[in-house]
């Protein structure tokens, strides 16, 4: 029973991903253009060495639509999918730490070469503009400065991961 719970959980925030992510390439047309001639084909997320005390994640998988966006696979993955992306998961700590730290994750691509070259640069290029989207609703002077909060708020982050990580280095290093 607490398995269905979590997995309706994932599910759920799966969809809301997938909706972020398609907002995300659909402001950028370069993206959309990438994507259009791999309509129809998928792409799976695995996520290796997951620690086996959290739940399960869910199974990650998008098809891509002919408009050049993303459509959540659900809880059936396509039996061979096109193209394959594995992220070490053995440490989500490290990789929140990592993404505080405005690292990207080291993420492996396997499949069609095309289809992976486009991904890959999606991947390296697409960024998402909060500020942008949050002068749509408030307005840009006061989402300016929300913003440049934020980034005065996720600079303190990264500079306090990167004193954690070297604190931690040198501990281990004591031995």
């Amino acid at each position: 029973m607490l398995n269905a719970f979590f997995a309706s959980l994932g599910a759920g925030a799966l969809e809301r991903i997938t909706l972020l992510l398609n907002h995300v390439i659909a402001s950028e047309t370069v993206a959309t253009e990438r994507l259009k001639p791999h309509a129809g084909r998928s792409v799976q997320l695995t996520l290796t060495g997951w620690p086996s005390l959290l739940p399960p994640p869910p199974q990650v998988a998008f098809r891509i639509t002919p408009a050049g966006l993303l459509e959540w696979c659900g809880d059936t993955p396509p039996a061979n999918p096109e193209l394959r992306l594995t992220l070490d998961a053995s440490n989500p700590a490290r990789l929140a730490a990592q993404w505080f730290a405005g690292e990207r994750p080291k993420i492996g691509i396997e499949g069609d070469s095309a289809f992976a070259a486009d991904v890959s640069w999606l991947i390296d290029n697409l960024r998402w503009d909060i500020q942008d989207d949050l002068a749509k609703v408030i307005g840009p002077a006061p989402a300016h400065e929300l913003s440049r909060f934020a980034r005065m708020v996720a600079g303190g982050l990264r500079e306090a991961v990167h004193v954690l990580q070297g604190l931690v280095q040198r501990g281990g290093s004591r031995g």
